[in-house]
């Protein structure tokens, strides 16, 4: 079954790398990137196309650390009321009890 999973995702791999290579044969048309505050230098639009998929991940995943951190933060702190809240409730139980004997 491991040799399968193995075979699929180089399979995957191949059959991406074939269309990165077939997308920039295909996109070589020069183009320069004009972003208001700054013109980029003139390059193909296949390198712009995969330079701003590739910076677009890359803040993807730093948007979602720091949202995982605060996520992680968040429930660190319920998990600490969530204990104080049972300690109370238990002393209480125990309170209860020492009164009726």
């Amino acid at each position: 079954m491991r040799w399968l999973k193995t075979l699929i995702v180089g399979v995957l791999c191949a059959a991406m790398l074939l269309v990165g290579i077939l997308f920039t044969i295909h996109n070589t048309q020069q183009v320069m990137i004009d972003l208001v505050v700054v013109q980029l230098p003139e390059a193909s639009l296949s390198l712009w196309l995969i330079a701003f998929l590739g910076l677009g991940a890359v803040f993807g995943v730093v948007l979602s650390v720091f949202t995982a951190l605060v996520l992680r933060t968040r429930l660190g702190a319920a998990r600490r009321r969530f204990t104080t809240a049972q300690r109370e409730l238990d002393e209480l139980r125990t309170a209860s009890l020492k009164d009726a004997v």
